[in-house]
């Protein structure tokens, strides 16, 4: 069935290969493990047996209906294992991981003149914006879901295959990024007393990642995976990259683009990140757009004709 994909399509299972063998390491080099047999473990074993079997039908009975179906599972099950790897891979990198980096992003906070404990004071004193808030900070799994249909129904597979490309390498640079300056969160590191408000991301970094770092939290349980990298924010990343992949959606451009900058005022309280943070993860972003869109232009340049080289001026 691997001899059937595109060039670009294994270039992504490829990737997605060489990721699982860097988790497996990774997790090994922790001590950590998943329980296989975890019951929580069952949703994605069900996605991944029914995107394979959606594939096989669609081989069999190449119906155009089914065809699509088949494809948009496989583009889903393929954004899924990203995704996954990625969360999974926090917990072993945290556990590796030393001391903690949040006075220096506070500092560079404050070089910004950006205010945290000031916005999360506004949104704790009004339930609309902590309702908008946690909608658009969630919207991080609907956004792709969209795109990837919308392309596969116009049958924009280059499309497809850039996206996911980017989305993998912008997460392989957060994780390579994240050990460097591990955090709590501005939560756990500037609020002090009760809460007022408990966002979207919690504040279970300030217990986990010593918990990790001890080894008295050794197995990872697929069904509770927690968010604990602070910088670069991989949602703020995420929302570059959806803009650029839904601007080719002349039908849903701004809509990508209204959501997504929703996301994006969220991701401060509801993500509890610094706004340094969010600046590595656009960075991490623009990079990974311009090298799989560097990759892909010189991919469509036509060869030279054989024999012929290149004139000098």
């Amino acid at each position: 069935m691997f001899a059937t994909l595109s060039l670009p399509a294994k270039w992504i299972a490829a990737g997605l290969a060489l990721s699982f063998v860097m988790l497996v390491l990774l997790m090994r080099s922790a001590g950590l493990s998943v329980d296989p047999w975890s019951p929580s473990n069952l949703p994605f074993a069900a996605a991944a047996g029914i995107a394979l079997a959606l594939r096989v039908a669609a081989l069999r009975h190449p119906v155009p209906w089914l065809v699509l179906v088949a494809r948009i599972a496989g583009y889903y099950a393929v954004l899924t294992a990203i995704v996954l790897i990625g969360a999974v891979s926090t917990y072993p990198l945290a556990a590796l991981s030393h001391g903690f980096s949040d006075a220096a992003l506070q500092r560079a906070d404050r070089m910004l003149g950006f205010n945290w404990v000031g916005l999360y004071e506004t949104v704790a004193a009004h339930r609309s914006l902590q309702l908008l808030g946690t909608a658009a900070y969630r919207s991080i799994y609907l956004t792709p879901a969209v795109i990837l249909a919308w392309f596969a129904w116009e049958g924009r597979s280059d499309e497809v295959y850039r996206f996911l490309a980017t989305f993998w390498l912008a997460a392989f640079l957060t994780l390579a990024l994240y050990p460097l300056m591990p955090a709590i969160g501005p939560l756990s590191y500037l609020w002090h007393g009760a809460l007022p408000y408990l966002p979207e991301s919690e504040i279970w970094q300030q217990g986990l990642i010593p918990a990790l770092r001890s080894g008295s939290d050794r197995v990872v349980d697929l069904g509770h995976l927690r968010g604990i990298v602070s910088a670069p924010s991989f949602h703020t990343a995420s929302a570059f990259i959806y803009i650029a992949a839904g601007w080719q959606i002349v039908r849903l451009r701004w809509a990508v683009v209204a959501i997504d900058v929703a996301m994006l005022l969220s991701t401060p309280i509801e993500g509890t990140h610094y706004l340094s943070d969010m600046i590595l993860g656009m960075l991490v972003a623009l990079v990974a757009i311009a090298v799989v869109g560097f990759i892909a232009a010189e991919r469509r340049r036509p060869a030279a004709p054989h024999g012929l080289r290149p004139s000098r001026i």
